[in-house]
């Protein structure tokens, strides 16, 4: 039977140092996704991959086989090896994974907590994984509840309200180090969403702003023309970096844009002037190196918690009614999660039954000679009623059950009674096996046939 699987790291377990060694590019996603796929007993897949968190969401036949596969993977494409990447690693199963999921839309997972971006990188993500063509019934209903709650969570809370991004916390960072950023210099690397919001909250500063892009120049004339600033290509960053007072990496290169050995150039031609560098990439675009040069103050995405931290009370009383909204969501996931699993180890049940009451009356025919193909009749009846009734009230019990340990029960119903694996009498019976004791039934009735 398949189960959903949840494994991954996140700001709470990783640092930014292994994150960004485990982050999937959009390019490179698909890819892996499908891989994944290819895999041992994994039928579905959807990841995942933001500054905070990578993660992978799976529908899988043997979870032990599939989790020990996919750390396998990502150990391989990180270049880390396994034993160092497991401690940092998180894993839930069914509804676990599925409420994972939900906290993760809804905001309550992020480093800030109620930050509204997460929702459409989980929707990003899931797109994504749709046109890979490596989702399924499972994870298709999961993701479009889970994103379905994201927007209760945010209509129905004010856990969003005021809510900062990361790009804000860097600006109220550069205030809180620099006071009064009016008439300061801004660089901005990078035209994606991220610089778009870093732009937005300088907007109102007295900033004056440069986007750098080397290959999206089209997209940098409109943030330019939007907020007032002007663009550069990367030729000529290192002239901007000279009269830069805050730089703000947030591209989404695989490789180091900025390296100790080129800003230590730079800081050569500032004359004693301090440099604020914040990355909010993953991977990070600017050498930690750069931390040890003389008048450098870098900060990275984990630096900013402390930041964080301060805001975080605001909204803890909002958070208390969205993890209520999560839960219940969650309820009604489980239900229809636990009815795939009820119906089908129902009927498995009832022909486990069935099948091992034909094989006992069969094996025991030829010590009722004497009697009467109606007291041969009556027998298989009452061996049928016995397991009719014994079955009974397992039946109306397992029919009753609700909520998010279904799948669980059920799992342990198949085991307890083999309908999975094999047994000491030998594998579960198929249709073969059915066949052949009524065969050995219809034998036992009409000897000469």
């Amino acid at each position: 039977m398949s189960e959903l699987l949840c494994i991954g790291v996140s700001h709470k377990t990783a640092p930014v140092e292994v994150r960004e060694r485990l982050a999937l590019s959009e390019g490179r996603a698909a890819e892996f996704l499908r891989d994944l796929r290819g895999g041992t007993e994994i039928y579905e897949a959807v990841g995942i991959s933001t500054c905070n968190r990578m993660e992978l969401y799976l529908v899988v036949g043997d979870p032990v086989e599939a989790e020990s596969a996919a750390l396998t993977m990502l150990a391989a494409q990180s270049g880390i090896r396994p034993t160092e990447l497991a401690p940092a690693i998180f894993t839930h199963r069914n509804c676990d994974a599925a409420r994972h999921l939900y906290r993760v839309a809804a905001g309550l997972d992020s480093m800030i907590v109620g930050e509204a971006e997460v929702q459409g990188q989980v929707k990003r993500a899931y797109d994504g994984a749709l046109a890979a063509d490596t989702t399924g019934p499972l994870t298709n209903r999961m993701f479009r509840a889970a994103l379905a709650t994201g927007k209760r969570v945010r209509s129905e809370t004010a856990i969003g309200t005021g809510a900062l991004s990361l790009p804000a916390v860097a600006v109220a960072l550069a205030r809180e180090l620099l006071g009064e950023l009016t008439d300061r210099e801004v660089v901005i690397l990078g035209t994606g969403e991220t610089s778009e919001l870093t732009a937005r909250a300088l907007a109102d500063s007295g900033v004056r702003t440069v986007f750098a892009a080397n290959r999206r120049r089209g997209r940098a004339l409109s943030l330019a023309e939007r907020f007032g600033g002007e663009t550069v290509s990367f030729d000529e960053l290192p002239r901007e970096l000279r009269r830069a007072d805050i730089v703000v990496a947030a591209t989404a290169s695989p490789h180091l844009l900025l390296e100790a050995e080129e800003i230590a150039a730079v800081m050569r031609a500032r004359a004693g002037r301090s440099l604020l560098m914040i990355d909010l990439a993953v991977p990070r675009d600017i050498d930690a190196a750069c931390a040890s040069l003389d008048g450098v103050r870098l900060y990275d995405i984990d630096h900013l918690e402390g930041v964080i931290d301060r805001n975080r009370s605001v909204r803890r009383a909002e958070a208390r009614g969205a993890e209520g909204i999560v839960e219940e969501e969650i309820q009604h996931f489980a239900v229809w999660l636990g009815s795939l699993e009820v119906l089908p180890t129902l009927a498995a049940l009832r022909e486990r039954g069935r099948v091992i009451a034909e094989q006992v009356v069969a094996e025991n025919a030829g010590k009722w000679q004497s009697a009467s193909e109606r007291d041969l009749e009556r027998v298989d009846t009452l061996a049928r009623a016995v397991v009719s009734r014994l079955l009974h009230e397992p039946t109306l019990r397992m029919k009753e059950l609700r909520g998010d340990r279904v799948h669980a029960r059920m799992q342990l119903v198949r085991e307890l009674f083999g309908l999975d694996t094999p047994d000491e009498g030998g594998a579960a019976p198929s249709r073969d096996d059915v066949a052949e004791v009524r065969e050995l039934g219809q034998r036992r009735r009409h000897p000469g046939a």
